[in-house]
């Protein structure tokens, strides 16, 4: 029972608001939080209570002394007027609220940790997964898809269900607010942060030649960069972030042993485009059943979406035997020296294949959101409403996302053939 007493007691410690403030503080991020009247406080601190209440968020730490730490801030607002201040770069995604002004005090850290926080967003996976297929390991990309979709949908369905706000604001300093309406615990941006660099790291080494301190180096430092920037943006607690962590590594630890049977499934299995598109589907219409839409769930969604366009391209290919991987005797691969010539193929072979995939989003989008909207009755004219609904929002996630999966695998490849880019 005293360890019980103990843990309770640690986690509720690494909840608190309070100590992601405290770390925004240290590396230079500074409110503008106004004085604010002792009604509002007194309206905070009910809002905070009500948290208490669902077993969320704990703000007793910081309550004492709220008026007189919010007037502190204000002054050093006022002294620290001359240097840089800053908005969140996007608006919150489902009120549209532009966020608060904020001082950064460290502009390195600003930058770092930004950068850190796009290595967990899906439009960074939806540039790297592509530029690894086309121009470093097919079979490595097609894996890693496997683990993101995965990660993504334990992770938002857990959300779903544990239902925790993200930290509250004053003590926090949302530097991000793009995510902030939903729920927080885990952190999926720690959990496919985590999972991509160990993934990647796990299917590359004896594949390819590298040492393992280097290989071990880059999945560790991408993961903690990803961690860590999630609590300096505000949208996350310590424990949130430790609990997402230690989420991926026990996902991963289950099914990095099965991407092998996956990937082959896929490929050689007369019955897997039916698997395929019955189990994506199916994950999808579970996520989406346990709670309203949300920005982080259509991501999940575009997320299964793309692995059914991958896999059913994977099998497209094995069977017309259109792509193959290298050979065992093959291996392990040699990492090419950096010329010229190998670089400019690579830059080609990208920006080709990309404005393919952007054609294909834009023509299957300009098609989807109308045909859908109309079969559901729903006015086309509001897009942002009626993707909103999960019967519009999860078909058009799935077909545009499918159809731009399989153009990455299956038709990128064979016009980069016909253009002698292969």
């Amino acid at each position: 029972m005293a360890f019980l007493a103990r843990f309770i007691s640690l986690c509720n410690y690494l909840q608190d608001p309070c100590l992601v403030a405290k770390f925004q503080k240290l590396c230079g991020v500074k409110a503008t939080f106004p004085a604010t009247s002792e009604s509002e406080l007194s309206r905070d601190d009910a809002g905070a209570k009500d948290v208490d209440t669902t077993g969320n968020q704990s703000r007793d730490s910081c309550r004492n002394g709220s008026a007189a730490a919010v007037l502190l801030r204000s002054r050093e607002a006022e002294a620290d007027a001359d240097l840089a201040r800053a908005k969140p770069l996007r608006k919150n995604s489902l009120t549209g609220d532009v966020g608060k002004e904020f001082i950064v005090g460290n502009r390195v850290l600003f930058y770092l940790f930004t950068f850190g926080t796009e290595l967990g967003n899906e439009m960074f996976f939806i540039v790297f997964f592509p530029f690894v297929f086309w121009n470093v390991d097919a079979l490595v990309s097609r894996r890693l898809i496997i683990v993101w979709a995965w990660n993504l949908f334990i992770g938002q369905s857990t959300k779903d269900l544990v239902r925790w706000s993200r930290p509250a604001s004053p003590p926090v300093v949302k530097v991000e607010v793009f995510y902030n309406s939903e729920y927080s615990m885990p952190s999926t941006h720690a959990m496919t942060g985590t999972a991509i660099p160990f993934s990647l790291f796990l299917l590359s080494y004896g594949r390819w030649e590298y040492s393992f301190s280097f290989g071990l180096s880059v999945a560790l430092g991408w993961s903690l960069l990803v961690c860590v920037s999630r609590v300096y943006m505000g949208m996350h607690s310590v424990l949130e972030v430790i609990t997402g962590f230690l989420y991926s590594l026990l996902i991963l630890a289950v099914l990095q042993p099965m991407l092998d049977a996956i990937d082959g499934f896929y490929a050689a299995h007369p019955w897997a485009p039916p698997a395929i598109l019955l189990s994506h589907v199916g994950m999808g219409l579970l996520a989406f059943s346990l709670d309203s839409w949300s920005t982080s769930r259509g991501d999940t969604a575009q997320a299964l979406g793309t692995g059914v366009g991958v896999a059913l391209g994977t099998h497209v290919n094995h069977r017309l035997a259109l792509l193959s991987d290298p050979p065992l005797s093959a291996l392990p691969l040699v990492v090419p020296a950096a010329g010229v010539s190998v670089v400019a193929r690579s830059l080609a072979r990208f920006v080709l294949g990309v404005v393919v995939l952007l054609v294909a989003r834009m023509a299957m989008k300009a098609v989807t959101i109308p045909a859908l909207c109309r079969v559901f009755g729903m006015p086309a004219g509001d897009v942002r409403s009626a993707r909103q609904h999960m019967r519009v929002e999860l078909p058009y996630r799935y077909i545009v996302y499918s159809v731009v999966g399989f153009c990455c695998v299956c038709v990128v490849p064979y016009v980069f053939t016909v253009v002698n880019l292969a």
